[in-house]
């Protein structure tokens, strides 16, 4: 069911959690990794490498991010595709108004007013 998702469904797989700062900060846990924002990666023999989003790949459910690469046979560089569960996010890009009010509906203040 996963793989054969349409993009829009599998976009919320797409999420990965935040830094311990950033959820104290927002009162969330995890949320869908955009283009632009600063993850570090948590396991495989890059861990603890941080960089910045380059490319979010839905359909193949992969993050593409700014110096993980791997050299190829013909001398050239590749992009290295990374599962967003395999990264944390350690800084947001919140130009967007939606994304601010997706962090508000689902901060510490909307819970205390679910209570």
């Amino acid at each position: 069911m996963r793989f054969n998702a349409p993009n829009h469904v599998k976009r919320k797989y797409m999420s990965a959690p935040l830094s311990p700062s950033l959820k104290t900060q927002y009162g969330t846990r995890s949320i869908p990794v955009r283009r632009d924002d600063t993850v570090t990666i948590t396991k495989g023999d890059r861990r603890l490498t941080e960089g910045k989003v380059i490319r979010v790949d839905t359909s193949r459910g992969r993050l593409y991010i700014e110096g993980v690469t791997r050299n190829r046979m013909d001398g050239s560089s590749a992009q290295i595709p990374i599962r967003p569960e395999n990264v944390m996010i350690t800084r947001l890009t919140l130009d967007d108004d939606r994304r601010r009010r997706i962090l508000d509906r689902r901060g510490y203040e909307a819970k205390r007013g679910r209570e």
